[in-house]
């Protein structure tokens, strides 16, 4: 399609000055506004102001400038509809071939730091999605660019004696994408300032990061996303330092890896495998805590990712090296750090930023066939006054502190879930059994001799005593569970039997 006549105003100015002189000099005529009309000017770039096509000036302060029918009959007229043609010509509205527009900064405007309200809604774009969107919608006959990447391209193809239909309606796709993205981000922002937090639509946006090789089989496609306004401390900004390629798993159990460590404010190391904990340990270091996460499971950690929220130094590096694991995060590495970890070729280590305190405040969804289901991200925390003794035996302050720290840990093991621990350290966990007494008999299996003084955590309620008389069985001491069950007081009656102590948190950790 050739072009005789663009359109270009962009709040983004990377580039536009060189695709501008470009079409200048092929005698393309360039219409534009504002500050991209005077930058283009001083480039000597021979533009044609947005008044003079409209015959009427900027107002409001630019608020109202190309909401005009000079512009939008020139973009929307369909080029074989003669009726169309003939109402150009009868109102003199010279058609628009190129339109190149990028819209205000409202991602980067509601990023900064301090930034009101009253900002934040003067850089909502109004004329430009309308323009994309008619161009777009006419993309036929109009070519449409939003992207400084596609330059190139349409210019290529400009010079060649006309852009193609295929790239036309490439650009055209990626403009509405454009636009629904920013139309989200603005919906999500007053959203939330209105208070709406489970709305009558739910519309989000993501950007992607990376293509993946595949997802969790080599069978499915995959792709990695982030959310726009994504802060530090997660595996959609940690920056990569070292090794192979993530994969759609390592990124699954990474997140799950640092959704535990950020749960402590005390160093602390999580091994994951498959989501699931296979150690967790907290210390007064960093090495300290490593050698706690390893020991929990020695054979597990193999080939799995190690989650810390402090800088690893180099004794902790020398230790990690000795083992197989797929990947370390950590807020970041020392040199010597870096240096004993990188010997290994495909280890892939990553760097995180400040994890400390940082839970995400978005919903959590999970695609169901033909829909979604949405929640708020499960980020209950409990404290010693949130406790509910039921037992005879009051827990002692070290089976409190361990209680405490065990709680923290089933919250992310999948239900039915089981967590024994001792000495600030995992030494038992059952995961996603179809009963919870089979839960405890692996996580106690696991555990072995050293269950006997340790505690036990449940993400939720025992509906019979068989769980409890397990734990008779192991020596465990104290648990830590929901409560809400029933037949509560069965489960009582043979904590009592046994001296064992029992705290109720009144909260349920489902994890499905």
């Amino acid at each position: 399609m050739p072009v005789k006549r663009a359109l270009i105003s962009v709040s983004d100015k990377t580039g536009v000055v060189e695709f501008a002189q470009q079409l200048d000099k092929l005698g393309i005529e360039i219409v534009s506004t504002g500050g991209t009309s005077k930058l283009l000017k001083e480039a000597g770039v021979n533009v044609i102001g947005i008044s003079e096509v409209t015959g009427f000036p900027e107002i409001m302060d630019g608020r109202v400038k190309t909401l005009h029918p000079n512009i939008h009959g020139g973009l929307l007229a369909v080029r074989d509809n003669e009726k169309h043609m003939q109402q150009l010509a009868e109102h003199q509205i010279t058609p628009i071939e190129l339109v190149v527009v990028n819209l205000y900064p409202f991602k980067q405007t509601i990023s900064k730091p301090g930034t009101d309200f009253a900002e934040a809604i003067e850089n909502i774009d109004i004329g430009g999605p309308t323009m994309l969107r008619s161009a777009a919608k006419n993309h036929a006959f109009v070519t449409v660019v939003v992207d400084a990447a596609d330059y190139g391209t349409v210019l290529e193809e400009i010079q060649a004696g006309g852009v193609r239909d295929e790239t036309r309606r490439k650009l055209a796709a990626k403009v509405f994408r454009h636009t629904a993205a920013y139309d989200a981000l603005i919906s999500q922002y007053l959203s939330e300032h209105a208070g709406e937090d489970m709305p009558e639509t739910y519309t989000v946006t993501y950007e992607k990061v990376q293509d993946l090789r595949y997802g969790e089989n080599p069978h499915q496609e995959a792709a990695f996303y982030r959310a726009p306004l994504a802060v530090e401390g997660n595996m959609a900004t940690a920056k990569q330092l070292h090794g192979k390629e993530l994969s759609y798993n390592n990124i699954n159990d990474g997140n799950a890896a640092l959704g535990i460590v950020k749960e402590f404010n005390q160093p602390a190391v999580v091994a994951v495998k498959h989501t699931n904990p296979c150690g967790v340990g907290i210390g007064e270091t960093i090495y300290e805590a490593y050698q706690k996460a390893y020991e929990s499971d020695p054979v597990s950690i193999f080939g799995g990712i190690i989650a810390a929220n402090r800088t690893i130094d180099r004794e902790t590096a020398l230790a990690l090296k000795e083992i197989f694991l797929e990947i370390i995060m950590a807020p970041g590495f020392t040199d010597e750090a870096l240096e004993i970890l990188q010997a290994k070729k495909n280890l892939r280590l990553l760097e995180l930023g400040d994890v400390s305190a940082k839970h995400s405040a978005d919903y959590k969804l999970t695609s169901v066939e033909g829909g979604m289901l949405i929640q708020s991200e499960d980020v209950k925390q409990i404290t010693e006054q949130d406790l509910t003794v039921v037992t005879d035996r009051k827990p002692t302050a070290e089976e409190i502190e361990q209680l405490l720290f065990s709680w923290k840990i089933v919250k992310h093991v999948k239900s039915n879930a089981i967590v024994l621990c001792r000495d600030n350290m995992t030494i038992g966990v059952g995961a996603g059994q179809m009963n919870r007494v089979g839960s405890a008999r692996i996580a106690i299996e696991q555990a072995g001799d050293k269950a006997k003084g340790s505690v036990m955590a449940s993400d939720a309620f025992f509906p019979m005593p068989d769980t409890l008389e397990e734990a008779v069985k192991a020596g465990i001491t104290a648990i830590i569970q929901p409560g809400g069950s029933i037949r509560d007081e069965d489960s009582i009656k043979v904590a009592n039997e046994h001296g064992i102590a029992m705290v109720f948190t009144g909260v349920r950790h489902f994890k499905h």
